[in-house]
């Protein structure tokens, strides 16, 4: 993201780049005037609703405007992060409801959505009352520079100025004004630059991660590093012994029966034709067993079709009816697309063993941040990830990616995982029509 404050180029900047870069910076002061009218009714509806919490009307009002308050939040950090040439990441906490009491306990827990409602008082006073300084240097530039022609068209004396030694009475000496167009032009060219910076600063004091998120984040990456190194030796323990106790004894097998056909060629031809055909029937068991470890490393579907085949693919194969709807403008990174088909292969695992469903629906969608997978079923619901089930092996296998699982399965059903990945998509028009990804 280009830096509008600074110029980022290795040439010295021209009249021309630092005019536009101003006049931008202009237009955002005043889209930051703007955003203050909707932080202004915020801050009137939040504080009321949180001195009446205990009240329905209340909880309903934070239902509502909290993630109201989040969205307007995001785009101030899309502003700022353009003004300071560094995105603003969300420091959010992920949940784990989506209604009800719980969301609201979750949302307090969540030092994040306090600093936004500071944020939200901080946007209507201070930030707004800077905002205006930024845009009233470019309006007063704008203002001297049509006085002239303002002052043509409006009444006599409207806009006379008398300065004791000089009076602006008539067209010739309003021109007379562009004097102090240049003592504008200089302080606007000087100073907008800084002042978008201190607002946009204000913003990132607020809504940028704090010490404690990153340092929470910090220490997730640092076990999930952990939860994927043993997932991958255990893997490998895995592979090691599926060829060891598959393949590795059929082809010893075969050997044996090579070696026991090759010393019966010459006195028993039959026997040895005999102990051919029980090689060759090795040999396609052997070939079995190693299709079998090759599709637990990654399934030929999954490098041949894509996620979207793959997932397709898993549907086809479940006793229970479900229905498939993708929508998804490429492919992601090899290891996601891994990860995210062998999470969503657990959760149908689960749909068919225990879930006791009629039907299933898998909606796989990429908002342009991350890649979403959401697979519900109507069965009898109870599912739980602290009970030691799958569902937490799936967690893990997606922390390696900063990814997310949310699971909402009230007893009776339904049940409601959704999986979501942080990644980009690659352009379909790059997308080979076989092979790996």
């Amino acid at each position: 993201m280009e830096d509008m404050t600074t110029t980022t180029s290795t040439h010295e900047e021209t009249f021309a780049q630092g005019f536009r870069r101003r006049v931008e910076l202009t237009g955002l002061a005043l889209a930051y005037v703007f955003l203050a009218v909707p932080a202004v009714a915020l801050v009137c509806i939040l504080s009321t609703a949180l001195g009446v919490a205990i009240v329905g009307v209340g909880m309903a009002l934070l239902l509502l405007f909290v993630p109201l308050n989040r969205q307007l939040a995001n785009v101030h950090r899309r502003l700022s992060g353009r003004i300071l040439g560094t995105p603003i990441e969300e420091p959010y906490l992920p949940t784990t409801s989506k209604s009800g009491f719980t969301l609201l306990r979750a949302w307090m827990m969540d030092p994040a959505r306090w600093r936004d409602f500071a944020w939200t008082w901080m946007s209507a006073s201070l930030g707004w009352a800077v905002a205006w300084i930024g845009f009233g240097m470019g309006l007063g530039v704008l203002w001297y520079l049509v006085f002239p022609f303002v002052y043509a068209v409006t009444p006599d004396g409207v806009f006379d100025i008398n300065y004791g030694i000089f009076k602006v009475d008539s067209n010739a000496t309003a021109f007379f004004e562009w004097v102090w167009l240049v003592v504008a032009f200089a302080i606007w060219w000087k100073l907008e630059p800084l002042v978008m910076r201190w607002r946009a600063e204000l913003d990132r004091s607020l809504l940028s991660p704090s010490r404690e998120t990153l340092e929470r984040r910090v220490a997730q990456v640092s076990e999930s590093r952990a939860e994927s190194i043993d997932h991958s030796a255990a893997e490998l323990r895995r592979i090691e012994r599926d060829l060891h106790d598959g393949a590795q004894a059929r082809l010893v097998a075969l050997g044996m029966n090579l070696g026991m056909a090759e010393e019966m060629l010459a006195h028993d031809p039959e026997g040895a034709a005999k102990m051919l055909t029980e090689a060759r029937a090795v040999t396609t068991s052997a070939l079995g067993d190693l299709r079998s470890v090759v599709r637990g490393i990654h399934p030929p579907v999954l490098a041949d079709r894509g996620l979207a085949g793959a997932i397709q693919a898993l549907a086809l194969d479940m006793s229970t009816p479900t229905s498939v709807m993708i929508t998804l403008a490429g492919r992601p990174a090899a290891p996601v697309e891994s990860a995210v088909y062998f999470a969503t292969s657990e959760l149908l695992a689960n749909v068919g063993k225990h879930a006791g469903a009629s039907r299933a629906t898998i909606v796989v969608t990429h908002d342009g941040r991350a890649l979403r997978v959401v697979v519900e079923d109507d069965g009898s619901g109870g599912a739980d990830i602290a009970a030691g089930s799958g569902l937490a092996g799936v967690g893990r296998r997606l922390a390696a990616f900063d990814g997310t699982m949310d699971v909402v399965s009230p007893v009776g059903g339904p049940t409601v995982v959704t999986l979501e990945v942080p990644c980009a998509l690659s352009s379909p028009k790059t997308l080979p029509s076989s092979g790996t990804a």
